[in-house]
């Protein structure tokens, strides 16, 4: 099983994320990781990203669900996603990635990103994101306003009943 937690910056896509792959004994990989050093910097800027800049980005991330699906196992990825076309590029012929919706406005995000030290987002950057955000259909979808906790066990709740659908 593979999940993607996306939503727009300071949803608490990372914070779920790990503690979700914690509770799986699983792994975790955050898109930032995938980013070059010269889409960081442009973010850090507060340059929004073009899908040129993204495609590179998206690959690798690809690349790297493909290879924990070949491996069997389950992973968490975090990622943005925001456009349809980027979700298209994370999901492989067959499936097999969940998509998991971190919704909430921007005045509570906003108030997280402005908090936030730690990070090469430029909060300026969030009226971009939410701009360029297509919701996704058929996702699992979280109001973030609930806290970490209870966004893994939602999350865990609608794995398992996906799971005892499939059998």
């Amino acid at each position: 099983m593979i999940y993607i937690l996306m939503g727009v910056s300071g949803s608490g896509k990372t914070t779920v994320g790990q503690m979700l792959a914690q509770r799986l004994g699983c792994g975790f990989h955050d898109a930032d990781e995938f980013h070059s050093a010269a889409n960081k910097a442009k973010m850090h800027a507060g340059t929004p990203l073009t899908d040129e800049d993204r495609w590179p980005w998206l690959a690798a991330m690809r690349a790297a669900i493909d290879a924990a699906r070949a491996e069997g196992r389950t992973h968490i990825f975090t990622c943005s996603a925001l456009r349809q076309a980027y979700r298209d590029r994370l999901t492989p012929p067959d499936g097999g990635v969940t998509f998991v919706y971190m919704k909430g406005d921007a005045s509570v995000i906003g108030a997280r990103l402005s908090a936030r030290t730690d990070h090469f987002f430029n909060p300026a950057l969030l009226q971009s994101q939410f701009e360029t955000l297509e919701e996704p259909r058929g996702a699992l979808v979280l109001d973030i306003r609930q806290t970490p906790e209870a966004l893994v066990q939602t999350i865990l709740r609608a794995g398992a009943q996906e799971g005892a659908a499939a059998r």
